[in-house]
């Protein structure tokens, strides 16, 4: 990437993109055209509308990219949106972030919340905020938390996927468990609690406690804890 000189804005204002080496934002700007960077930081209020393509972005304010962003490390505290496609390499999310087209990486860590309106593509998936994925969810590894509140995703597919209730330490007075919701759930290796689906399909099924399943097909091994139901179980 081709490195320029730093964009530091204090101010507020319309500035042009191009490439640069540290973009830093601790106002109210508008980037006008494709911005190309190593460094990506938000400190205030940012608006690039077009895409942005950096090798680290940190968001602790509020940030709208209406293209596509392209990163290979992000961390986001504040709030992000993207209007089309994010390929973010690394990305761990305590605040918000909003993607309209397709997500994809090698790492998703989530404490905060994410809603994607296409599909989600990682290699590792690990979440203990919340999310809303409006087509697929997919990733060798799925490691899900569920503390409060409804996570969905229309599809999810992995080789290996849990899903567990966790306890809110920081919230005690919060008695609600969180809720995960997904039309289909396929993988080798899977453990389900909290969980509402219509087809689980996998090698090895767990049904911990607190599942709702329509249909279960199995190919090894099922389980269910009793205070789960299941409709319809059938094996490979």
């Amino acid at each position: 990437m081709e490195k320029g000189q730093n964009l530091t804005i204090n101010g507020s204002g319309n500035y042009s993109g191009g490439h640069y080496n540290k973009v830093s934002i601790r106002g109210d700007a508008t980037l006008v055209s494709d911005v190309e960077c190593t460094a990506f930081n938000i400190f205030g209020t940012s608006e690039a509308l077009e895409n942005v393509k950096t090798k680290s972005v940190k968001v602790l304010g509020e940030a709208e990219v209406k293209g596509n962003l392209e990163s290979e490390e992000m961390l986001v505290m504040g709030t992000l949106a993207v209007g089309g496609s994010a390929a973010l390499k690394k990305m761990k999310i305590l605040g918000t972030l909003d993607v309209g087209d397709n997500l994809t990486g090698d790492e998703a860590n989530i404490k905060g919340t994410i809603s994607v309106g296409g599909d989600v593509e990682y290699e590792t998936f690990d979440s203990s905020g919340g999310f809303e994925i409006k087509g697929l969810l997919n990733a060798d590894k799925i490691n899900i938390s569920l503390r409060f509140g409804q996570s969905f995703a229309e599809e999810i597919g992995g080789g290996f996927i849990t899903v567990k209730k966790k306890s809110n330490s920081f919230l005690p007075f919060v008695k609600e468990s969180g809720m995960l919701t997904a039309k289909v759930i396929e993988g080798d290796i899977i453990y389900l609690e909290n969980t509402k689906a219509e087809m689980v399909r996998g090698k090895t099924v767990n049904i911990g406690a607190g599942c709702q399943i329509e249909s279960v097909e199995y190919s090894n091994e099922l389980k269910q804890d009793k205070n789960s139901t299941i409709k319809t179980k059938t094996k490979l």
